[in-house]
């Protein structure tokens, strides 16, 4: 791979975080006035300048954006109204908690889809098909709000055996993570089952059949192989429904990660927390697509080919 092909990446994930952080800035500015939120409504006016100078709010939009991207810039995120503490700092006490919820339902939809699917396309048009797909448009279907309080409902109120919300061990993870991941294995599934149906009926299965290998190893030494593509491909695009699955999950469990203090910051108004939270994820996805492309010119060298003459 050329240094041009890294460099346009590159770019294509700076233009993503600079297109976020613009579309962020002017949306909570045309909402209405942040210190409405941030300041009782009997404040006399002359406190209500003092903040607004303060800020940098008495200034014109274009004058306060030219000055939140020169920060961006120095990596100065500015500061919570909420805490009056920075922003950035407000945002990594919370981001670990995140990255443990994501990656573990990263995990389970890996671990339940991808085998669902194998079994599905082994068992084509039986019992074991039809289920594991019925189950997939279920899980795709469910909203996770929904489908987390039946969680709630049935291990934390019925049964009695997980806690309902907070961060205090691994029996919180539970069912956050089965709530967000359990969704995404549906389309693990759907995917693996026709990308593996496709590779079945190629004429070099046809070939390694009549060699006598058995179906067992077929699918794992050729199936699997041939499948890593498509599989690679939905990783990229699940890593965005991830993070905006989050933001429910985290609410509907008290989940103590960025998506709930999103929530928090754009119900109080709390402009940097919820700027920079955006600009995160713009970038985190951004970045993760950038990465399964190159990954994907790794295992295919005619997709790196063809996408490097295409620019």
């Amino acid at each position: 791979m050329s240094a041009t092909y890294f460099l346009v990446r590159l770019l294509r994930v700076l233009v993503t975080v600079w297109a976020a952080a613009t579309l962020v800035f002017v949306a909570l500015r045309m909402s209405g006035d942040p210190l409405a939120a941030l300041l009782p409504a009997d404040l006399p006016q002359e406190i209500i300048d003092t903040y607004r100078v303060r800020l940098g709010l008495d200034r014109s939009l274009w004058g306060q954006y030219l000055s939140y991207m020169g920060a961006l810039v120095q990596g100065d995120f500015g500061y919570s109204f909420r805490t009056n503490g920075p922003a950035l700092d407000l945002v990594m006490e919370r981001l670990g908690a995140t990255l443990i919820l994501t990656a573990s339902a990263l995990g389970v939809a890996i671990l339940v889809g991808v085998p669902a699917g194998l079994l599905a396309a082994v068992h084509r048009n039986r019992l074991p098909d039809r289920a594991v797909m019925s189950l997939a448009v279920f899980g795709f279907a469910m909203p996770n709000f929904f489908f987390g309080i039946l969680l709630i409902l049935l291990f934390t109120l019925t049964l009695q055996w997980l806690p309902s919300g907070g961060f205090a061990g691994p029996l919180h993870l539970i069912m956050p993570a089965l709530t967000l991941g359990l969704a995404s294995a549906g389309a693990y599934a759907r995917l693996t089952r026709s990308a593996l149906l496709e590779v079945l009926a190629a004429p070099f299965m046809e070939t390694v059949r009549a060699k006598g290998m058995p179906p067992g190893r077929r699918i794992f030494v050729h199936g699997l192989r041939a499948i890593l593509v498509p599989l690679v491909t939905l990783l990229g695009f699940s890593i965005g429904a991830l993070i905006a699955g989050a933001i429910v999950t985290e609410t509907v469990f008290s989940w103590p990660g960025i998506g709930l203090l999103l929530v928090i910051s754009v119900a109080e108004r709390d402009l940097a927390v919820v700027q920079l939270i955006v600009i995160l994820s713009a970038a985190t996805m951004a970045t993760t697509n950038a990465l399964v492309d190159l990954a994907l010119g790794w295992l295919d060298p005619r997709i790196g080919s063809a996408r490097r003459s295409a620019g």
